[in-house]
């Protein structure tokens, strides 16, 4: 079964766009219960920003809520509005920073904000009084990200200051490790050491703690005393490790496949250039073929000169600059027709291009391709 959502009107039974992606629920259900295991009794917060890593925010959510996430995790408060507004009821955390207007859409959507400092905490609890509604907030540290959050060496004053808010519900504290998917732990492990240091306030205090966690993929692979209450998996739950360094505690498959059809195909003469800028010709006849992908998806422009696609179980080079809409591809002598498969990223069964693969065309990381496949794809599911 398959469902197409990126627009309204059109049906999984109706002719669609030859460019999609397709992503297999099976394979995102053993990546989840992996995890699970090997974090032991730690809770689970699938991270789903960016359109899920590009797998589709708003399915992806729900197959989570169905397969009993405990909290569900989004960058912008405006990804966390759609998931309310389409029917999930699952607690969600927005990890960004908030604007100070942007509160009362967080109460009224029921959504946790991320407080990142006594000014946002005061004005999350005055805007919480007027709306006589209880926020629900996660406290945001910063161990050595320098990017959101208390100072781990100021964190101290910033927990006062949250629990003597009355129409604040301190759900969470939290931090985020700068390099736990590297060889190198040194780093991660003084993070660690910080962030345990502030949480000791709670046993001083005889405070009941709140859900703890600081564990992205990379921790989860790699540092289990990091686990704490809760974990954040990305880009693991979607298949895809975080870095080429990084330990493979957990095994997991990736879930998406890239695809489009042969639309055109032609034989290109000698001194015939290819595409914008006439970047490519060849000195022979070759059989060529268009597809209907370009950067304008988010098959990006820098992979000019190293791109390949999958074609009837054969590897072929993208040749000319990369267009808006079209690519074309070098089949030399090989043969392929209108409608034939070509694979972007994934596996057809006999060959595959993996998303670290078309990171290094573009000279970029797995998490930039991924969420640069662009919307106007259309999200097919299997499952």
């Amino acid at each position: 079964m398959s469902q197409y959502i990126n627009h309204p009107t059109i049906s999984e039974t109706e002719i669609i766009r030859p460019t999609r992606v397709e992503v297999d629920l099976n394979v995102l259900k053993e990546n989840f219960t992996r995890i699970k295991k090997h974090i032991g009794n730690s809770k689970v917060m699938p991270v789903l920003k960016a359109n899920a890593y590009g797998h589709g925010l708003v399915r992806i959510a729900k197959f989570y809520s169905e397969m009993k996430a405990d909290y569900l995790g989004v960058a912008v408060v405006e990804e966390g509005i759609l998931l309310r507004e389409t029917g999930i009821k699952h607690p969600v955390l927005v990890l960004g920073g908030i604007w100070g207007n942007q509160i009362p859409l967080f109460l009224k959507h029921d959504l946790t904000i991320t407080a990142s400092s006594i000014d946002k905490l005061k004005q999350i609890n005055e805007t919480a009084e007027q709306m006589k509604i209880k926020a629900k907030v996660h406290l945001k540290i910063d161990t050595g990200m320098e990017r959101l959050g208390v100072h781990y060496y100021n964190a101290e004053k910033f927990l006062e200051a949250a629990y003597k808010c009355k129409n604040l519900k301190v759900e969470g504290i939290f931090s985020h490790f700068a390099n736990s998917e590297s060889s190198d732990l040194t780093y991660s492990n003084l993070q660690l050491e910080r962030f345990n240091e502030i949480l000791s306030y709670f046993e001083k205090h005889s405070i009941e703690p709140p859900l703890r966690h600081i564990s992205n993929s990379g921790g989860i692979l790699q540092l289990p005393e990091a686990n704490f209450d809760m974990v954040r998996p990305g880009i693991m739950l979607f298949g895809v490790y975080p870095s080429k360094e990084v330990k493979r505690t957990v095994e997991i498959k990736p879930a998406l496949t890239w695809k489009s059809l042969v639309v055109y195909f032609k034989v290109i003469k000698p001194n015939h250039p290819v595409g914008y800028g006439s970047t490519w010709k060849t000195d022979h006849n070759v059989r060529a073929v268009t597809v209907p992908v370009g950067y304008g998806d988010g098959y990006l422009r820098s992979m000019f000169k190293k791109a390949k696609v999958i074609i009837n179980g054969e590897k072929y080079p993208v040749i000319g600059t990369v267009s808006m809409d079209q690519i074309v591809i070098n089949l030399e002598q090989g043969s392929a027709f209108n409608g034939d498969e070509v694979i972007l990223l994934g596996s057809d069964g006999k060959n595959s291009i993996t998303c670290e693969e078309v990171a290094g065309w573009a000279g970029t990381i797995p998490y930039e391709i991924l969420t640069n496949i662009n919307t106007r794809v259309p999200r097919v599911y299997k499952e």
